[in-house]
């Protein structure tokens, strides 16, 4: 018996993940507006009926590649900070960073599911959470690093106060990601963030075409400097 439903739980796997790769390539090919169960039963040779077993609706097909989609490139970004050394901070930053646009432009269709257009009438579960916020956490930590070894030194000098309204988001962030950097580098901390997404995002939806020949050099100036503001200096040499 329990041999039996090894091999039924290896089959069902086995077509969950070719019901997940059909998706992908109708995600490349019509978006995630177009994504359609009975399109992938139809390429699957399944009757409609049938993919319902494995995904009840849509919604739950999208939730199911969105968290994959989060979860590969929170792994590649982990993965390259992983590689460096722990007290060079502004080289596992720009790693990091790197990590992001590399697989973002390896899988820009995954990369517009979860950074593109809202799907209309998809509201995402508390499920996609966890794994959105997997990259998150390694900027984060590698900015808890540095202040903690004493190498952020951020260049606030001459930059407006940050807005009062700020104060309790910045505290539930440093609740569960900053903590204990101060407010104003929590929030330098979101807009170096927005801008580092907003690099890759113009970049992949060709908004700078016939504007920039080194998307390349371009991403990691930002990146470097939202570096810079933030105040991560090099380790020791």
């Amino acid at each position: 018996m329990n041999a039996s439903r090894t091999a039924r739980e290896r089959v069902r796997a086995e077509l969950v993940s070719e019901i997940k790769d059909v998706a992908r390539r109708q995600l490349a090919v019509d978006g995630a507006t177009g994504l359609s169960l009975r399109a992938v039963a139809r390429e699957l040779g399944m009757v409609s009926s049938a993919i319902y077993r494995y995904f009840p609706s849509r919604d739950e097909l999208l939730t199911a590649l969105i968290i994959e989609a989060f979860n590969a490139v929170g792994e590649a970004v982990e993965t390259a900070d992983a590689a460096c050394p722990r007290d060079q901070y502004l080289d596992r930053w720009m790693t990091a960073c790197r990590a992001i646009r590399t697989w973002a432009l390896a899988h820009p269709h995954e990369y517009a599911l979860i950074h593109g257009s809202p799907v209309p009438g998809y509201v995402a579960p508390q499920d996609t959470v966890g794994p959105a916020a997997r990259d998150a956490f390694v900027l984060a930590g590698i900015l808890r690093d540095a202040d903690a070894a004493g190498k952020l030194t951020p260049r606030t000098a001459g930059l407006p106060p940050f807005p009062a309204s700020f104060a309790e988001d910045a505290e539930r962030l440093r609740e569960t990601l900053f903590a204990p950097l101060p407010h104003d580098v929590i929030l330098m901390s979101l807009m170096a963030w927005t801008s580092i997404y907003g690099t890759i995002s113009f970049e992949l939806f060709g908004m700078y075409n016939s504007v920039i020949e080194d998307p390349s050099a371009t991403f990691d100036y930002n990146a470097l400097t939202q570096a810079h503001l933030l105040g991560l200096t090099p380790g020791p040499q």
